[in-house]
């Protein structure tokens, strides 16, 4: 009887699941496994609202898999020491895993491949688990990847997709395969109050109703704020409960263009981090910059991060932030353009702060983001600058979204929200919010100077 283990790990689902599949189809049984990797608390991955919906993910993919008659494994420890204890008490001839472009999951792969050949069992990595094109299938002709989107995304709609894959109907477990507790929630503290629920059931749900309510007026209303007119999947394509192959299908079929071109990019930065791998703690693009230091800057990167630098669209997606450890894509760009350009301050310091809330926090998608908006990454414009006030103006025209987040200013009518500093006399009585912790214009010319642009 030939045996399997499939290793789960940022793929914690059961629809369109290639190396489930191929486990399946090639061995009498599989273990489903997921390794707690003590390697990972040193990436910045083991915070509360991460593990919270990671949770929710497990117990959610355990129901799944005893539906069909089988149960998920869990241990914890070294991955690679785990996978192998595994795969020697069940006695199996392969281990099927997907591919992942960071760094971390570069060594942890080649170091369960030699560990297991070692031991004669055939590691076997899938492409298109994580990604909906795989980070080395489109290459530019003199480089080992695309350094700019657009033409990135003109090779990546070219490329065949391959077809969803059925959830399987019976998943066969061998006995005596000892697991650990599915861990839960309820065990941890410090998380956001909002944050939502994970696991691939409640990405399903989300998607389906998307797909029907929401994805026809992605491309006018993505960026209303107020509106909160994004799809929020990004935690479940994070965690892999819902699969990029899938989606792009579905939302090709519903006309989405939009909605597809925001999957590229999630596939754009794979592929830069796949090629350089460094780009996750050091400039891509280095401009020289001499950020601000932690004397100068402290009090205002905590303003930044409590939502308090009397910017008001600023603080309404920091506060969104600390509350449901998610922010809408537009505030990403609008806090990381004022920490980045209009405070100077570097971009690893609000990439840092993004990992430690967000439910979605992605090495790929976070520190890339952070650097095109600070002008060190991929952004063939290195030196925007977002005024945050005519960006309210555009994106929050009736101040719907500041006064629900900054519940201070709620009294203030219209677009009066976004300047509340301009408010004299009795317009300004009671009104408890800080004055600006710095000008615009202060900081655009500071700025300037620090990019030699005089």
């Amino acid at each position: 009887m030939s045996m399997s283990v499939v290793l789960f790990t940022a793929d914690l689902r059961l629809h369109d699941h290639p190396p489930l599949r191929a486990a399946l189809d090639g061995t009498d049984g599989v273990v489903p496994l997921f390794v707690r990797d003590r390697a990972v608390d040193g990436t910045g991955f083991a915070v509360p609202n991460r593990l919270a919906f990671l949770a929710d993910c497990l117990r959610d993919l355990d129901a799944g898999l005893r539906e069909r008659g089988g149960r998920l494994v869990v241990r914890s420890g070294d991955l690679v020491d785990e996978v192998c204890k595994v795969a020697a008490e069940a006695d199996v001839d392969e281990v099927h895993m997907a591919a992942d472009v960071s760094a971390h999951a570069h060594r942890r792969e080649e170091r369960l491949r030699h560990a297991l050949e070692s031991e004669g069992v055939r590691l076997h990595v899938h492409d298109t688990v994580t990604t909906a094109v795989a980070p080395g299938a489109v290459l530019p002709a003199s480089s080992d990847h695309f350094a700019v989107f657009t033409p990135y995304f003109r090779h990546w709609s070219q490329q065949p997709l391959r077809d969803p894959l059925a959830a399987p109907r019976t998943v066969r477990v061998p006995d005596g395969i000892g697991s650990e507790p599915l861990p839960s929630r309820r065990e941890l503290t410090g998380l956001s109050e909002g944050l939502a629920t994970g696991g691939e059931r409640e990405g399903r749900k989300l998607l389906t109703a998307w797909l029907r309510t929401g994805i026809a007026d992605y491309a006018d209303r993505h960026d209303d704020l107020a509106g909160d007119a994004t799809s929020r999947l990004s935690p479940h394509l994070h965690f892999g409960t819902l699969s990029p192959v899938e989606l792009v299908h579905r939302a090709a079929r519903a006309g989405a263009d939009a909605f597809v071109r925001q999957l590229a990019w999630r596939d754009f930065h794979r592929q830069v981090l796949a090629a350089r791998p460094a780009a996750a703690s050091a400039d891509y693009r280095t401009r020289h910059d001499r950020w601000r230091t932690a004397r100068a800057a402290d009090e205002d990167v905590a303003a930044w991060q409590e939502g308090r630098t009397g910017y008001t669209i600023v603080d309404a997606a920091m506060r969104q932030l600390l509350y449901e450890g998610w922010m809408h894509n537009r505030g990403r760009l609008l806090t990381a353009s004022f920490l980045t350009k209009t405070l100077y301050v570097d971009w690893r310091v609000g990439a840092r702060h993004f990992l430690d809330l967000l439910v979605d926090g992605d090495v790929a998608n976070n520190q890339l983001n952070w650097q095109w908006m600070a002008g060190t990454g991929t952004d063939t414009r290195p030196n925007r600058v977002l005024n945050p006030v005519t960006q309210a103006r555009r994106y929050d025209p009736d101040g719907a979204y500041v006064r629900r987040w900054v519940p201070e200013l709620a009294r203030l009518k219209g677009s009066a929200v976004h300047e509340p500093w301009k408010l004299q006399g009795l317009d300004r009585a009671g009104i408890d919010y800080p004055d600006p912790i710095v000008q615009l214009p202060d900081g655009l010319a500071r700025f300037k100077r620090a990019r030699g642009r005089d």
